[in-house]
């Protein structure tokens, strides 16, 4: 398949069927051009691209898309659109086809994001101001409380997800998970990874008695940021495919869990050179309470939820590699995390 505009069609992108699409939504006017590829393979798809004197960039489901692939497109447009006029720094929505005849798949375009991924490396000024990268911390702690103070039904996101039980179901849900990978050839088992009966049994234990529903990332850590290039502040929330309607708490949760813990982060958190400035977990926390104003009282659980639903989701690769159907470095480096994540949950409830 072309990979390039000359060929009027980059990695399932007919630029002419886009163009055409465009017109008929009343955005933008003439060619397509200086169309190229932010990220592709077996993950979404992003394109950026210029149409007249303003930027896009489009978003579709892999060359191959998954079962669910274009129900995913279709919520990230949903949610996108929700975020306009809130808090939340997020990309904005600038169309969205829930249709499949115009590219073969749903898509949308937003907005180009002026920002950087500090997983992708640290600019100037950044990577020689401490106070900068302090302040990509606690930025992070305010979107996420910013998007759990939405009130969801009010910006039309009733329906979005299953709030009734939602903390019940948690553990349940990501045990058969790790249940089922028991269906890779020569994959070890749970017994592979230690205290993991331990901490689903203090979930369920301790799991808090209520919640206020409200609108979640689902996997909210630093590779899902965009930083703005001028201060530590962000840019943009991005990669909202998990995103639903559950307990905003998880999205702290998640950020704690996948935080480095110290000034000399492991081989298995988040690389991100140099580290040093940046907020301490404590210091999230307490930015987090004061700015949401939330009980803190039951944090704990959420940082090990997190911890129990990453390193069960990343077990997945692990199991597939045992099986042949993963590269086995690839598998082995995220059984070494998931390792470290359940670490950290047992240090937390022991």
């Amino acid at each position: 398949m072309d990979k390039t505009a000359g060929g009027r069609n980059m990695e399932g992108v007919d630029l002419s069927a886009l163009e055409r699409w465009m017109d008929g939504e009343g955005v933008g006017n003439g060619r397509i051009a200086d169309a190229r590829l932010l990220s592709g393979g077996t993950q979404n798809i992003l394109m950026r691209f210029s149409r007249g004197d303003a930027g896009y960039v489009l978003r579709r489901p892999p060359p191959v898309p998954r079962a669910n692939s274009n129900e995913t497109m279709r919520r990230e447009a949903r949610v996108l659109a929700a975020l306009e006029d809130t808090a939340v720094p997020h990309p904005r929505l600038v169309a969205a086809c829930s249709a499949e005849d115009v590219l073969g798949v749903a898509f949308y375009l937003m907005q180009p994001v002026d920002g950087f991924n500090p997983t992708q490396g640290l600019p100037a000024p950044h990577a020689g101001d401490a106070a900068m990268r302090h302040r990509i911390g606690l930025s992070m702690v305010e979107a996420i409380a910013a998007l759990g103070a939405i009130d969801y039904r009010a910006v039309g996101l009733d329906g979005f997800g299953k709030p009734d039980n939602y903390l019940e179901r948690q553990v349940g849900r990501w045990k058969s998970q790790l249940a089922s990978y028991a269906d890779f050839a020569e994959w070890p088992g749970p017994a592979a990874i230690p205290g993991v009966e331990r901490v689903a049994d203090w979930l369920e234990a301790h799991r808090p008695s209520k919640f206020r529903p409200g609108i979640i990332h689902g996997d909210f850590h630093l590779g899902n940021v965009m930083v703005r290039p001028d201060s530590g502040d962000l840019a943009a929330v991005v990669d909202w495919e998990l995103s639903t309607i559950g307990d905003p708490l998880l999205d702290l949760g998640w950020l704690l869990a996948t935080w480095p813990e110290s000034d000399t982060p492991l081989a298995t958190d988040v690389a991100v050179t140099p580290w040093d400035g940046f907020a301490t977990p404590d210091e999230l926390v307490a930015h987090y309470a004061e700015v949401s104003g939330q009980d803190l009282s039951a944090l704990d659980w959420y940082v090990v939820l997190a911890c129990y639903k990453l390193g069960i989701i990343l077990e997945g690769t692990h199991a597939r590699a045992c099986a042949g159907k993963a590269p086995t470095e690839t598998g082995d480096r995220l059984h070494a995390h998931t390792l470290d994540l359940f670490d950290r949950a047992l240090r937390r409830i022991s």
